[in-house]
């Protein structure tokens, strides 16, 4: 009788182990797919803020992350006997659990080739394969690029925060026609026989001749895309780009950073004014494009940081603010490249 008991009581056990270890892998999974991704997003944010206050960004990637799950089981069982042998009572108890040890390892990203991946200009090809992805090329264009055939796209806001106004509004007409281009899919992003990129145009239409005459280009329909930094376009049968390096990039995004006004008066940031003495708004150079705000009182927040004892986050209803993140996001991948295996920095053993 005892030992059909004890049988019973161990097949129970191992079934619910058998169970438990399946369960605990999914949960577990989950739970650190989202605090590493989350952890990597508020590290983006948190430099970009770093960058608009004049301070180094400097990052930190989860090098690997192992964990070890110990199983623990317990049976008891009691039995009351008088003088026959049949007990008179029987009692089970049994225990289950569990203990979870994670080991995080975290490698800095710096050394020669990082920085100069995050300093090289970044190329054509992949604005190419961006604007083939998906990715709105206006939204490309207005990150990326500096200068299109001599138009400006505030070259000087690719580094610390100018105390001159950027010229601007002139290139964002014409990042708006090539998204209008885009949107009626007539316009084409190539390579061609010769592996270079070009533009092609499958319609003449007011957009595209329009788009012609603020880029000073002859009546072609393939146009070839050069991407010519200090170059001075001679050719109407191309279109020189100037691009910005990712590092130039998160510059340029981080003017969009909404300082309290306790750090503007204080002098820790710089701030730029116009002929007339006026402040000027940055958030007309990213206007639709992206924010970071700051302060305390919107509870709807997609990402945020602490930083000088400020809290600065993104609205989690800005989609612009959010799809310009994601795409930065994905051109850190595409210029970060692999690591160049510095020795890891930290390496934490968790909860125990």
């Amino acid at each position: 009788m005892i030992k059909r008991i004890t049988l019973i009581l161990l097949l129970i056990m191992v079934t619910a182990c058998a169970r438990i270890g399946p369960d605990i892998i999914q949960a577990s999974g989950n739970d650190y797919n989202i605090a590493i991704q989350r952890t990597i997003d508020e590290q983006l944010l948190l430099n970009l803020i770093r960058l608009k206050y004049h301070d180094s960004p400097f990052f930190l990637e989860v090098n690997s992350v192992s964990s070890q799950f110990k199983l623990n089981t317990e049976t008891g069982l009691s039995a009351t006997f008088k003088k026959q042998e049949t007990p008179e009572s029987v009692g089970l108890s049994g225990k289950l659990s569990f203990t979870e040890q994670p080991t995080v390892t975290y490698l800095p990203l710096h050394g020669n080739d990082f920085i100069q991946r995050l300093l090289k200009p970044i190329s054509l090809d992949t604005i190419l394969l961006l604007a083939n992805s998906g990715w709105s090329i206006e939204r490309i264009l207005r990150l990326i690029v500096d200068e299109i055939n001599g138009i400006p796209n505030a070259p000087n806001a690719g580094g610390p925060t100018p105390t001159v106004i950027p010229d601007f509004k002139e290139f964002q007409s014409i990042a708006n026609l090539f998204r209008e281009l885009q949107t009626k899919n007539t316009i084409k992003f190539i390579y061609d026989n010769d592996k270079n990129i070009s533009i092609v145009f499958n319609d003449d239409d007011q957009v595209v001749n329009l788009l012609r005459k603020k880029l000073k280009l002859d009546k072609y329909k393939k146009y070839k895309l050069i991407n010519g930094n200090g170059i001075v376009n001679k050719d109407s049968d191309a279109i020189v780009l100037s691009t910005r390096s990712f590092l130039g990039v998160m510059y340029y995004l981080s003017h969009s950073v909404d300082v309290p006004d306790k750090d503007k008066t204080s002098g820790r940031v710089t701030i730029t004014y116009d002929e007339y003495g006026n402040e000027f708004d940055w958030l007309e150079l990213t206007d639709n494009l992206f924010k970071i705000e700051s302060g305390t009182s919107n509870s709807n927040i997609a990402i945020s940081t602490n930083y000088r004892n400020t809290w600065f986050y993104i609205d989690d209803s800005d989609l612009n603010s959010k799809t310009t993140f994601s795409l930065l996001m994905q051109l850190f991948s595409l210029q970060s490249g692999k690591s160049d295996g510095t020795a890891p920095l930290l390496t934490l053993p968790i909860g125990q």
